[in-house]
């Protein structure tokens, strides 16, 4: 992997001292008011679980998922 390839994958820990770097990766999940998905790192994937637990649909003609109304999606941050 090249040096800027690199740096654009990597973001400071702390602000304060630029020198510790941490990869972020961004965790998705679903949760309905009865069921609570599993966090998954892709959000296509968690799209297609979603469906599993009853918390939206795909809709065919556009390609897009579509969470019901009671459903919310929660994002995380892992180093």
């Amino acid at each position: 992997m090249s040096e800027r390839a690199r740096k654009k994958r990597l973001r400071p820990c702390n602000q304060a001292t630029s020198a510790v770097f941490c990869t972020a990766m961004t965790k998705f999940r679903f949760v309905t008011p009865h069921r609570i998905g599993k966090w998954y790192t892709d959000l296509a994937l968690a799209h297609r679980q979603a469906m599993q637990i009853g918390a939206g649909f795909l809709d065919h003609r556009t390609g897009q998922f579509v969470a019901y109304c009671t459903t919310r999606m929660e994002t995380r941050q892992e180093a």
